[in-house]
């Protein structure tokens, strides 16, 4: 391709070249457990036509306690490439969420191992079926790939850091879940985590970077509610959820406005409030 390969791409972008080929579709849906959703029995119901499904708790690390860790680069190279992935693929993923819940995870996991060829589906399958686009049943395979992965390390954060940037003000730290669960007026969905948020964090729940359509919110409107939230969007931000899924929406709408200055806490809230060592604060920012 000529132009840089964009990452927010709309429904009739990709209508347009599915048939033309270049261009792997993945279907990054992930619910919360408390959900009842089952997301690969959804997409073998029906999906885009060609796309692949990306398991993100099975593209994790199996070996660490915590929800869909980083794997290693290598780990996560011949994951992709099983699933027919090449490293020269542009790449367009989606979820059945509505509001942009994982795909930008899966983006943003593409591009921490240094693909960046890698774009979200603006409004995601619940657009592209509102508008009546085709779509198909069954598992999608593909023979297998050749993909490299190399881990860019400065966009990722652990706990230490996180305490860090609290202590010295050096990042935002910013929480995109829910208010309530922010708070600590409602309870965390997963068992021993303790409700509230770290101290200094701000909060910046994940759902008020779309519209009611879910199409991420036009350029102006999504500054404003960054910087409603007290971020200012040129200094360096670290993003965290529940466990490290929604967070990245936030770094995909600071990429869209131009701003590259931020990672991701990995373990987010599920390490932090399951611990015992770590401060917790409830009631608002």
């Amino acid at each position: 391709m000529t132009d840089p390969f964009p990452p927010l791409v709309s429904t009739g972008w990709l209508a347009a070249r599915l048939d033309r080929g270049g261009v792997r579709v993945l279907d990054a849906s992930w619910y919360l457990p408390t959900s009842g959703r089952d997301p690969l029995a959804e997409y073998a119901a029906g999906h885009i036509p060609g796309a692949l499904f990306f398991d993100i708790d099975a593209a994790s690390d199996r070996a660490s306690p915590l929800p869909h860790m980083l794997p290693s680069a290598a780990d996560f190279a011949e994951r992709v490439a099983a699933m027919g992935l090449e490293d020269a693929d542009d790449i367009v993923v989606y979820d059945g969420s509505g509001v942009n819940l994982s795909a930008a995870r899966v983006w943003w996991m593409f591009r921490v191992f240094g693909h960046e060829c890698v774009a979200v589906l603006d409004g995601g399958l619940l657009k592209w079926r509102g508008e009546g686009r085709p779509l198909e049943a069954g598992v999608t395979r593909l023979p297998r790939g050749k993909f490299t992965a190399t881990l860019d390390a400065v966009r990722v954060r652990d706990l230490a850091s996180v305490r860090e940037a609290l202590a010295s003000g050096s990042e935002q730290v910013v929480d995109m879940r829910p208010a309530g669960r922010f708070t600590g007026a409602e309870p965390e969905p997963r068992p021993g985590v303790r409700g509230g948020h770290m101290p200094g964090s701000l909060n910046l729940p994940s759902q008020r970077l779309v519209a009611s359509d879910g199409t991420v919110l036009p350029p102006a409107e999504l500054r404003r509610r960054i910087e409603e939230a007290g971020i200012d969007p040129a200094r360096p931000v670290i993003a965290l959820c529940g466990s490290g899924t929604s967070a990245c929406a936030l770094i995909h709408a600071l990429h869209l406005l131009g701003y590259d200055r931020s990672a991701l806490y990995d373990g987010s809230w599920t390490e932090w409030g399951g611990r015992a060592d770590t401060p917790v604060a409830t009631g608002p920012a």
